[in-house]
């Protein structure tokens, strides 16, 4: 007994780390390993006001910048406030949700605000559309409340539609599902695009590129054609809609020719009231989605996945 007495005393009561004891810098480093995405950073933030410290240190939003943000603000055709502010954070929101126009507003680039991937949307100006320069077919016009670029073309009358984007697979984040996107509206008097659905393509000449018919830009279509085409305009947030074109796996350290194109001319319908403001790049939600739904199911077997309702995206229109 004596000697059981003898070693409580030795051993004396179990030992507690305290975490505030330890530099803010190790903490800081600490959790800028452990936490892989924004959303990790955001709930760190509620643990304890060292841990949100450290969460909001530049060396962890640091890591959640592409490692070119500086030279992409840089070639800004505006001002460039985002690169003024001193928290990595607050760049990290500014080019999240103020997307800035580059390359003489030709492009515009801002970053998935979940996985800090890199999306652009190319301007009608930096398209290739055929018959554009042809006052008697399209005609370029200024929408300052409703879009982001200085001029957006207006369709007047063609029976060949052809608009094909182009940029390089470089300035895309690497390791990364993209999906393509029209961006466009319609006038009220708007027809002639509802009889053959277009063809669409996105791809490399080094990788090939993937074609099909999707489905069609009208907003008004048939309950037959719902079923043979899966792809409907869908409304954004900024009053524009969208068409789906087509996805393209980025892989790292590839350096070819992104091709995107939209084709509709075989019917020789003629078309007007096409108002296209560009063709938008960005990360897959779907994919998002899909990996968020994988590690739910690795942490718990028993989650029934069917059950997680994601609000992600634009709604289709209908």
């Amino acid at each position: 007994m004596m000697e059981k007495e003898r070693e409580g005393k030795r051993n004396g009561p179990p030992f507690i780390a305290d975490i505030s004891v330890l530099p803010e810098g190790c903490i800081s480093d600490i959790v800028s390993l452990s936490l892989t995405t924004p959303k990790d950073a955001c709930r760190v933030c509620a643990v304890s006001p060292i841990f949100r410290a450290a969460a909001e240190s530049n060396a962890v939003w640091e890591r959640f910048l592409p490692s070119d943000y500086q030279a992409i603000i840089a070639r800004s055709s505006s001002s460039s406030d985002s690169l003024n502010l001193c928290s990595k954070k607050k760049i990290y929101l500014s080019l999240s949700d103020n997307p800035i126009l580059i390359d003489d507003s030709k492009k515009s680039i801002f970053l998935d605000k979940s996985s800090g991937k890199k999306s652009y949307l190319l301007a009608a100006r930096e398209l290739c559309i055929i018959w554009s320069g042809s006052p008697q077919y399209w005609n370029w016009i200024s929408l300052p409340e409703e879009s982001r670029f200085p001029e957006v073309a207006e369709l007047l009358d063609v029976c060949w539609l052809d608009i094909c984007g182009k940029m390089s697979t470089s300035m895309l984040s690497p390791k990364t599902n993209y999906a393509a996107y029209l961006v466009y509206k319609l006038t009220e008097g708007a027809y002639g695009f509802d009889r053959i659905p277009p063809t669409v393509s996105v791809g490399t000449t080094e990788e090939g590129e993937v074609c099909m018919e999707t489905g069609f830009l009208g907003q008004i279509v048939s309950p037959q054609q719902q079923q043979q085409h899966t792809s409907h305009p869908s409304q954004r947030k900024d009053g524009w809609l969208e068409f789906k074109l087509g996805e393209y796996f980025n892989e790292e350290g590839k350096d070819y020719e992104l091709r995107i194109r939209l084709l509709e001319g075989h019917s020789r319908q003629w078309k007007r009231g096409l108002i296209v403001e560009g063709i938008e790049i960005r990360p897959t939600t779907e994919l998002v989605k899909f990996m968020l739904l994988l590690a739910l199911s690795d942490i718990d077997d028993t989650l029934n996945c069917n059950s997680i309702e994601l609000d992600i995206g634009p709604k289709p229109i209908g």
